[in-house]
Order: structure tokens, then sequence, then C-alpha cells
């Protein structure tokens, strides 16, 4: 099984731009992500693609959601602590 990057970017990037003309406080360069069982809102920057560590949250985003996400936009399966802890040390990048 091999992992589709480029596949999910543009996925991500057209999920994207639909949320970014329904969304007012969408900045340019981000983009809008779904997690924990609460599929609670996060808006990242889109450079957070590139990173190893998300990457790794992208593929298991593929093999659970496939390009079928329930909110509309990119759903990541972990918890929201693990994504935070994920996010914070790509902060500091």
């Amino acid at each position: 099984m091999g992992f589709r990057l480029s596949g999910i970017i543009k996925k991500a990037s057209l999920v994207a731009n639909r949320a970014a003309s329904k969304a007012v406080d969408m900045p340019k360069g981000y983009l809008a992500v779904y997690v924990g069982e609460k599929q609670k809102r996060f808006v990242i920057p889109i450079s957070y693609l590139n990173q190893p560590s998300f990457q790794d949250l992208l593929s298991q985003a593929e093999e659970e959601f496939e390009y079928n996400h329930p909110m509309g936009g990119l759903t990541i399966p972990c918890t929201e602590d693990v994504f935070q802890h994920i996010t914070s040390r790509l902060n500091g990048l």
C-alpha cells in the first residue's frame, strides 16, 4: 500500500477552496481540519501538509475515510490531545 501524498494534497486543496468560500474567517494559506470524537474544527497552516508527523495523520485519514470525510473537510482520526501535541511541535519549526 503506497502513500499518495499528492492525491491527498490535491483533495485537501479542493476542500480548502470550498471551505474558504463558505467560511468568513479562513485566512489564505490555511485549511480547516476536524479532529476527535466531537469533530472539533482546527484551522492549520497548509505548510503542515509537508511535515512527516502530519503526513502520518494524513495517511491514517486516507486509510480510515479514503476521500469521504463526513464533515465536508479533512477529518483527522485521532484525539484532540494527540493532534494538539503534534501541531504544537510543528509550531516550533
